[in-house]
């Protein structure tokens, strides 16, 4: 139970699985006709049946001359068309024939956007940021993201720039997304503070398709670059909205590797046998221990502080993936499918809810670790140097979930009586380990495509539809009631109605308060982001 390809080793021994078992499940994948639905997938056909959409991110990965169709027509062109367009404006940016409203060259980068907007290039940027070999490539510049329509993710944003070096990317394909476009408008305002309306259009950029809203907001629309209904937001991070902001960071080169360290897997995903497939047997094991065992969560465990934000990424692409009640055909599920995603970097996480996944609750476990580091130390003396101890930990961690303590083991170490029950670790804890050989943009674009074509399976054989996210719509519906009410009551004194009792109430409470902030007429921010005096 152990495999590997182009660096990558997976051994899932670990799992509360025979060879038994995984023959059952290999059939389970013959007869949802996985690999049909696979080669549809590639095949550019509207699997995502209820937005009449084909699924084709891997065409955002694919070589230049690979030829991959939707509706008869070849959009890897269209792809790399969008990836030329990023390659010279990025390099123009950073070698500074690209200056802003006041000459100066653009340094900073905020990109705005929410969701896989958000998520997916933040993921890559932090496992990015501390690789040796991408070092020299970012001296001098900055990357941050802005997400959160909270003010103070605003203020942390932009805390510390100059609207003069600032270059801000708003990530919306619509240009109608709310928390996005309220964020835009606050940057834009910001901009204009300090350099006027007219810098708009040399200081902000856009991924969108929406050419003219994009026009009406001050853009130039020969600065948006282009996605497509065929990549959903959580599937977008190698499209503009993540190769963008990455491009201007790190250069188009890296932002290619990674690109390139997808599509292998992708390759692999797509022609290997399931026995040796990677994220089939990822997937099929995940279906296993949700709807068979009945363990509904799943810990991604990284080995490597870089991979901090990879937890937070797989947890949207999973479980607004696979978090659904009907099948494809709209008929509810006769079984559970999706997994609670949650996790943190070792050792980090050993500290905080180890306890529950050794003693409590059992949870399936992704162990992924590195085996050379980006930033290595060596200390004289030491028994093992940095990188070691937390592998060491990597290690172990997994045999103690398999193998625990025993009763008998405790007393003959000899425990007292009466704290053998609380030392027991039952075992037979599942979990997987994940070997890289490193963590290069090659590996990172590797990690990613592992995990997204895993999800995919899990859908596939679950019978239900990854790719649409029907969940997010309701609460956004209701908050639109909301905002008008809030904005009845703040500007002409309208008294709360439409809700039931315990909104009303609340919202009552929330509007008592009418500070000059919400009550002013003109644009107001907070001290850390005012604009120089």
């Amino acid at each position: 139970m152990i495999t590997s390809y182009d660096g990558i080793f997976l051994d899932y021994s670990r799992q509360q699985v025979t060879t038994e078992v995984m023959k059952k499940l290999l059939n389970l994948a013959e007869a949802a006709h996985l690999k049909e639905k696979i080669e549809s997938m590639f095949n550019g056909d509207r699997i995502n049946k209820t937005e009449n959409r084909s699924v084709l991110h891997v065409a955002l990965r694919a070589k230049r001359d690979e030829v991959i169709h939707s509706d008869s027509k070849n959009v890897v062109q269209e792809v790399w068309d969008v990836l030329d367009k990023i390659k010279d404006f990025s390099e123009r940016v950073r070698n500074g024939s690209w200056v802003g409203a006041t000459g100066k060259p653009l340094t900073d980068v905020v990109a705005i956007g929410i969701g896989g907007s958000f998520l997916g290039p933040l993921f890559v940027h932090t496992a990015l940021q501390t690789a040796p070999d991408v070092a020299e490539f970012c001296k001098g510049r900055q990357l941050r993201f802005l997400a959160n329509v909270d003010p103070i993710d605003v203020a942390q944003s932009l805390d510390g720039l100059s609207q003069e070096t600032t270059l801000v990317v708003i990530v919306s394909k619509t240009f109608t997304t709310a928390e996005t476009m309220l964020n835009a408008r606050t940057v834009r305002s910001w901009i204009i503070s300090a350099l006027g309306p007219n810098a708009v259009a040399k200081h902000m950029v856009a991924v969108s398709t929406n050419l003219k809203l994009v026009k009406d907001f001050g853009i130039d629309p020969n600065n948006a670059f282009a996605f497509w209904d065929w990549v959903g937001g959580r599937y977008s991070v190698c499209s503009a909205v993540g190769i963008l902001p990455l491009s201007l960071q790190y250069g188009f080169s890296v932002a290619n590797k990674f690109l390139q360290g997808a599509e292998s897997i992708d390759k692999h995903f797509k022609t290997t046998s399931f026995e040796k497939n990677i994220p089939v047997l990822l997937g099929l094991l995940s279906v296993w221990n949700v709807s068979f065992l009945g363990y509904p969560a799943r810990a991604i465990l990284p080995y490597c502080q870089a991979l901090e934000k990879f937890a937070p990424h797989i947890q949207q692409l999973s479980m607004e993936s696979n978090g659904k009640g009907v099948s494809i055909e709209g008929v509810p599920l006769p079984f559970a499918a999706g997994e609670i995603d949650f996790g943190e970097p070792g050792t980090n996480g050993q500290h905080s809810f180890y306890q529950l996944i050794h003693q409590g609750r059992v949870i399936p476990c992704d162990f992924i670790g590195v085996i050379e580091s980006q930033q290595p130390i060596y200390l004289s003396g030491e028994a093992v140097n940095n990188h070691d101890e937390l592998m060491c930990n990597f290690f172990a961690q997994a045999d103690a979930l398999a193998y625990g303590k025993t009763n008998e083991e405790l007393k003959a170490e000899g425990v007292p009586e009466h704290l053998v029950p609380h030392k027991t670790f039952s075992g037979n804890r599942p979990s997987l380990s994940i070997l890289l050989p490193n963590l290069s943009p090659y590996t990172i674009g590797q990690l990613l495509s592992i995990y997204e074509h895993r999800i995919a399976v899990q859908g596939f054989i679950w019978g239900i539809n990854s790719f649409d996210q029907w969940g997010v719509e309701l609460g956004k519906s209701l908050a639109s009631h909301v905002r008008k009410q809030i904005n009845a009551t703040r500007t002409k004194g309208m008294p709360v109605s439409g809700f039931n009792y315990s909104t009303s109430t609340l919202l009552k409470h929330y509007l008592k308060v009418n500070s000059d902030v919400y009550s002013s007429t003109h644009d107001c921010f907070p001290p850390a982001i005012l604009p120089p005096k």
